[in-house]
């Protein structure tokens, strides 16, 4: 069975005529797999995230976590359901979920006192996560604004982590960041899918399919809110079928078709519109 198992999921958002942004999304994500979603602005990867968190209404489709079906679940139950902290989001920017008036562990800590883990478990939580990616305890003790962009991501997921969550959804979460950052972060997550590999899954959204090719077991990509290909990572980068998959890496030059010049792009993107 799989962690995470969307069937034919379809989302309207907007006010009448509503637009559909998500039109009949059907992926699958197991334990110990990382799944990266891949697409330009407005192609619904973001969508996609909101709605397994439940955030937007799903007008069409089956979305289930673990075997039981979220998209059914409303108010006390969702709600309860939400805190149990099986799904867990990693933003783009960190501030989002870290106050910048609070202190980086106090921030990692919310969750836990909302659900009302004792205080000596929230201690043994808090400290594995910070081993997890890799961030000094001391620098946990200081406010985010004294952090850099990368301490602060891995803050971040290590907020995420201690939730001892199923599926750790993160939106774009190297985009923000420098080169050295970037790939501090994308070794972090490898190696918390290896540490976790019994329990863990990660779905991973980016408009750069480099930083995915070198993260993801799988990618699935977006074009238009529907699903243009979907197969391993080194497949779909050594034979991309979609001219639009072809596209994303020919503006790579490190992962394939090195160098494509800008009549190659364009009749590319001729295609996709064809």
């Amino acid at each position: 069975m799989s962690l995470l198992d969307i069937d034919g999921v379809s989302v309207d958002l907007g006010r009448a005529p509503l637009t559909r942004v998500l039109d009949e999304v059907s992926l699958r994500l197991r334990a110990g797999e990382v799944v990266g979603v891949v697409g330009e602005s407005g192609s619904g990867k973001t969508t996609l995230a909101r709605s397994i968190l439940r955030s937007v209404p799903v007008a069409a489709g089956s979305l289930r976590i673990d075997g039981r079906d979220v998209r059914g679940l409303r108010g006390g139950t969702l709600r309860a359901w939400r805190r149990e902290g099986a799904v867990q989001y990693v933003f783009q920017d960190p501030l989002r979920s870290l106050d910048p008036g609070v202190r980086v562990v106090d921030s990692i800590a919310e969750g836990l006192r909302i659900a009302r883990v004792p205080s000596e478990e929230r201690t043994r939580r808090i400290a594995a996560a910070l081993r997890d990616v890799g961030l000094d305890p001391e620098l946990a003790g200081r406010l985010p604004g004294h952090l850099s962009g990368g301490q602060r991501q891995r803050a971040a997921i290590a907020r995420a982590l201690v939730m001892q969550p199923r599926l750790l959804l993160l939106d774009e979460p190297v985009s923000a960041l420098d080169a050295a950052s970037r790939d501090r972060i994308i070794r972090t997550l490898i190696a918390l899918r290896d540490a976790h590999r019994e329990r863990l899954g990660m779905l991973v959204i980016s408009h750069d399919i480099g930083s995915l090719a070198a993260l993801s077991d799988r990618l699935v990509v977006l074009y238009r809110g529907r699903i243009v290909e979907d197969g391993p990572t080194r497949q779909v980068v050594a034979r991309p079928r979609h001219p639009y998959t072809r596209l994303l890496i020919a503006s790579v030059p490190v992962i394939g078709v090195a160098g494509a010049d800008r009549t190659e792009r364009a009749a590319l993107r001729a295609a996709i519109d064809a």
